[in-house]
This record gives C-alpha cells, structure tokens and sequence, in this order.
C-alpha cells in the first residue's frame, strides 16, 4: 500500500542552497552514492561474519547503469539493504539531521570563505543536484523481509509503498535533471568514476544501456564489462611485498605519467594514528619550473580531494602520491582540517617519513642520491624554506653543484672568505665559469627560480656565509699583486674608457687579473641586483627597483688592452667601445639599439686589420 509521508527539514529552503554550494562540482554526486553502497556492503559482510546474518553467497560488487534513452542513472548494490522503518529514519530523517545546521549555519557564507571539501555529508541527497526525482528500491537482509519503494522529487513530500526487489540490497534510481543532463554521458561518466571511484573497496561495475538492433526491438543492456576499479590498491600492501615493477606500475596507472619516478616512500602506520599511501619523487623535465605534484587524499579507499595541504605540507605538492587516512571524515571542512589535532599530527609524521627516506638514500647511497638531486632539488629547498624544522633534519644532505660538475654539502664546500660564489645561468655566465676554472676557484650552480630565495635563505640559517653570483664581483684570488708602474697605468687605462664611454653612472676599475685572454668584464651589485629580481619576480607591487649598479672592470693583463695606448685616440675610442660592447653581452643580450651600434662598431674594428 503506498503511503505519503514528509520530510523533517524544510526542503524547499535546503535543496537550493544545496544546489548552489555544490555548483562546482555536481558530481561528487557519485562519490557519495557509491561511497553509501560501499557501507552498506560492508555491513551486510560484517554481520554475517558474526553469524547475525546469513551469507547469500553472491561476491559483493556494485553495478552501475547509464540509460541515456530513459535519463537514468541508477546504481545497484547487495548490501545490508532497509527495511521500511529504516528508509523512513535513514532517509526522511536522519539523512537530514545535519542539513538543517547545514541550513543555518553555511547559507549567509561562500565556499571560498569555508573551502568545502566533500560539502559536509549531504550523501544520499546529493543525488538532487543533478535529479528531478529520485527513487529507491531496497530489500533488507533481515528475515521475511518486505522489499520497500521510496521516491521522492526533492520537495518536502515522499511517497513510499511495497517494492519489487527480490535480491537483499538497494538500488538507487536517478531520474537525471535538464541540468545533469551532461551526466548521460558515457565518456563523462567512465571519466568520474575514475576519479571518484577507482579505488573503492568493492569491485564496480559499469553498464551502458544500448538501444536495441533491427532484429530485437526491445532495449538491452549490453553485456557487463570487467570491474572499472582497483579494489586492491598497492598501498594497502605491505612494503616489503610490494615490487619495483609494481610501484611503477601502480605510477602509470594512477598519474598517466611515462616517466617512470626516481624513488618512492611507502607509508604504512597503524598507531597513533591510521595511514597507508605511496609518495612517488617525479622526474623533472624542467630545470627552470617545477612541474606540479599531485597528492590524491583518500579515506578507506574513497577518493577525497587532490592536494589537501592541512592533510600533506604544501612543499610536499611538488611530489606524486596517494595518502589513505582511515580516521578522516569523509566529508569535511578545511576549518575541520586546520584545527584537528589528529590532522596535525598526520601532517608531521609524513614531513619526518619523508626526511627519513632521503636521509637514508645519502646514507646509502650517495652516488644515487647525487644522481636524483638536479630532479628533487626544488623540493627539498622548498621543504626547507617552508618548514624550518624539515631543514634542520636534512641539512646535512643538501647538495651543491659545482661548475666542475662535483656534488658537495655545505661543509664540503671551499668558502673564501666566508664566501659562497655561485652560477644562475651557465649560459650567460660562461666567461665567468672559465676564468673561475682557470684558477681552480669553486662555483656551485643555482640556476632554478626557486634558488634566488634559497639563497637568501641560507644566509640567514648560516649567519656569516653570503651568497655572492659569480659575475658580482672580482675577488683577491683572481687578481695580481700590482706595483707603482701598474697601477699608473691602470689610472690612464680607466681615463682611456671614461673618455670613450661617457658614462657617468658606470663605475670603472683596471685590474691586473690572472686570466690574461678576457680584456674586460662586467660586474653587477649583489645586493642591488637581488632587490631587482625580487622586485620583478612580484610584479614591482612595492614600487619598481632600479636597475642594479654595474662596474666595468678592465683587465690590464689582456695583450689587447696594453696596446690601447698606442692608438689614436679616435681609434682608441673605437676599441674601447668595442671592449665594453662585449663585457656586456657576457652579462646580458644587448638591445636592439645596442646591437645596431655593436654591428657598426665591429665594422669598424675589422677595418682596423
């Protein structure tokens, strides 16, 4: 006998705000539709493993069914299955004991303002946000059993009667809305079950009602594929079980990436707390940007959200993984997040397994090590930069690259002076590099975006150390003791540029380097410089920096530079000019002004031959 009952929370107020919450992401609809079946599935095996029921003996699954001709979506499991009391306390009820503080609570607010994630266990009624109607049909496990029919149009009345169902478990019906119609889509269908669904815990099956042939009139369904979802992730495994090849295998499939990872850590703990997952270290591809990560957080195998950063620290988004946290809601705010101990507690355990495994790769195996470092780089200094206690534990094994292509710690490292000379472009600095090389000085390479504040960053963690590029500065060890005739002509060799340049702003040295082949080089205030890139980096919001002072520095060792007094002043002005023209093109690319006037000049130059 079919009856009418109605809701207890004011629906025609709920359902809107449902809808506009939720708005960005409808088909979360899915995840909390199959997410219940789940539960329920694993209710009905949890009480016949105590005896208090009886196994049917049917493999638990799920089916799923797109019927695009009747606008369905309906999803079919053979768990614990409802009675008819229950329906009316689990769905007219209980299913909105929280909605009505949903109602109250979030409706004045936005979604920016609270960062929903998995919008605060709406579950079954979800399904109206992409339904005009929903129905229900479900038979419950218990003994002598009446199967039920509920349906409802999302307003503030259901009808509910006897049903048909002959098999212990439910089946959700959706009678997809005008705005869900996107759903009816196999393609976008097969495309969030992966997302959502991949790694549930029962195997999901996936059914597209095709319209029937000329020869069969009626619709079929077509013939059930194999399980869409991996209902043993690897992560559940125990690291000593699992295989190279599995771990990379479990890559591909779950990040589509072909290249393979450099290394893993596999996380599997059971107190304090519950956590199992898999942190894959990407290859980089490049050397200036950092390729995003991608950290799929999930709560007994039900996807939650990428990159939840109160979950997993935000250096750790440059990696590829999947984190399991048992104990987590399965719909929860990021406030919850922020202000859950447990939540805190994850996050560091993860920080500290991490650091342990890089840890013991240096140990280990420095020369692999070494090998991965130009990849994981810019996520250990972002590690470091953001959470200093992370810094304090693998300070040790933080690696520098040297222009002879050697990897050393900072206490390996030679410092002259207490100084720390470094590359930000082997391309544009490659006059620099020889001269270092040439005198056996010691550069690091620090060429990546993330490297400018790195630096930075160590000066302040190694007070007395700077940080000084290459190009900055001429130091003692690349100079000549000079005596009283040599530095006379140094005078005479910088009035020789000041005359020909006529730039007031350029300071102008003459120095007796030990590199005889380079006549002249620019140099370029550290401290200035930084200012400017930091100042472009963030779009000149603080004003716009001026250009960093340069210093001409003229080699009087250089054969080319002796001979300038030789010449006539107006040919001397010519070489000068030339000279500097190049000094600046070892720093810089010149101007298209600057290059006009340097093609002329190098004219000029070859006409002097």
């Amino acid at each position: 006998m079919k009856r009418e009952g109605q809701i207890t929370v004011d629906s025609e107020n709920l359902f809107p705000i449902i809808k506009k919450w939720l708005y960005s992401d409808k088909d979360i609809f899915i995840r909390e539709i199959v997410a219940n079946a789940c539960d329920a599935i694993k209710k009905y095996r949890s009480l016949c493993q105590i005896g208090e029921a009886e196994d049917n003996g049917t493999a638990p699954r799920i089916d799923i069914t797109l019927d695009a001709k009747a606008q369905t979506i309906t999803v079919t499991d053979n768990g614990i299955g409802m009675t008819e009391e229950e329906v009316e306390k689990y769905i007219a009820q209980i299913a909105f004991s929280g909605a009505q503080e949903f109602l109250d609570k979030y409706k004045e607010q936005t979604d920016a303002e609270n960062g929903i994630i998995g919008h605060f266990g709406l579950g079954f009624y979800s399904a109206y946000m992409v339904s005009e109607n929903v129905e229900i049909e479900t038979l419950s496990y218990q003994k002598d059993a009446t199967p039920v029919h509920w349906e409802s149009n999302g307003s503030h009345t259901y009808e509910i009667a006897d049903g048909n169902r002959t098999e212990i478990g439910t089946s959700i019906i959706m009678h997809i809305s005008e705005d869900g119609k996107e759903f009816l889509s196999e393609f976008k269908m097969r495309e969030i079950l992966r997302k959502y669904c991949h790694f549930m815990p029962y195997e999901i099956y996936f059914h597209v009602v095709k319209e029937a042939s000329d020869d069969n009139k009626t619709d079929t369904p077509a013939a059930p594929e194999k399980p869409l979802n991996n209902i043993s992730p690897l992560w559940l495994k125990a690291p000593k079980d699992c295989t190279t090849e599995e771990y990379e295998d479990f890559y591909r499939e779950t990040f589509t990436d072909m290249n393979l990872p450099l290394f893993w850590i596999h996380l599997n703990v059971d107190y304090p707390f519950r956590l199992k997952g898999i942190l894959y270290f990407p290859k980089q591809t490049d050397k200036l940007q950092v390729m995003p990560g991608e950290i799929k957080l999930f709560a007994n195998q039900v996807y939650i959200a990428d990159n939840i950063k109160e979950v997993v620290p935000e250096f750790l988004m440059l990696l590829k993984g999947v984190i399991d946290c048992p104990d987590l809601p399965l719909n929860v705010s990021r406030s919850f997040l922020q202000n859950d101990g447990e939540v805190a507690k994850i996050s560091r355990h993860i920080t500290k397994k991490v650091a342990d495994k890089l840890l013991s790769v240096f140990n280990s195996e420095r020369k692999s090590y070494e090998g991965y470092w130009d990849d994981i780089s810019p996520f250990i200094k972002f590690g470091c930069i953001k959470d200093e206690k992370f810094y304090d534990k693998i300070k040790g094994i933080i690696l520098y690259k040297t222009i002879d292509g050697e990897y050393k710690t900072f206490d390996e490292l030679k410092k002259a002076d207490n100084k720390v000379y470094y590359v930000s472009s082997t391309d544009i600095q490659g006059q620099y590099i020889k001269i270092f090389k040439d005198n056996g000085l010691e550069a690091v390479i620090l060429e990546h975006n993330i490297d400018a504040h790195f630096v930075t960053f160590m000066e302040y963690k190694e007070s007395g150390t700077k940080f000084v590029r290459i190009d900055s500065e001429i130091g003692d060890a690349l100079k000549t003791d000079t005596d009283a005739d040599t530095t006379a002509n140094n005078d005479e060799l910088i009035q020789f540029f000041k005359d020909a340049l006529g730039m007031d702003k350029l300071t102008i040295q003459a120095e007796n380097l030990k590199t005889a082949d380079t006549p002249a080089i620019l140099t370029i205030n550290e401290y200035e410089r930084r200012m400017s890139d930091i100042s472009k980096i963030y779009g000149n919001m603080f004003g716009e920096a001026g250009p960093a002072s340069e210093t001409l520095i003229i080699n009087s060792a250089n054969s080319i530079v002796q001979k300038l007094k030789d010449f006539e002043p107006e040919k001397r002005n010519l070489l000068c000019r030339h000279i500097f023209d190049l000094a600046v093109m070892s720093q810089r690319k010149l101007t298209a002004a600057e290059m006009e006037g340097f093609i002329a000049r190098s004219v000029q130059v070859m006409s002097l031959c």
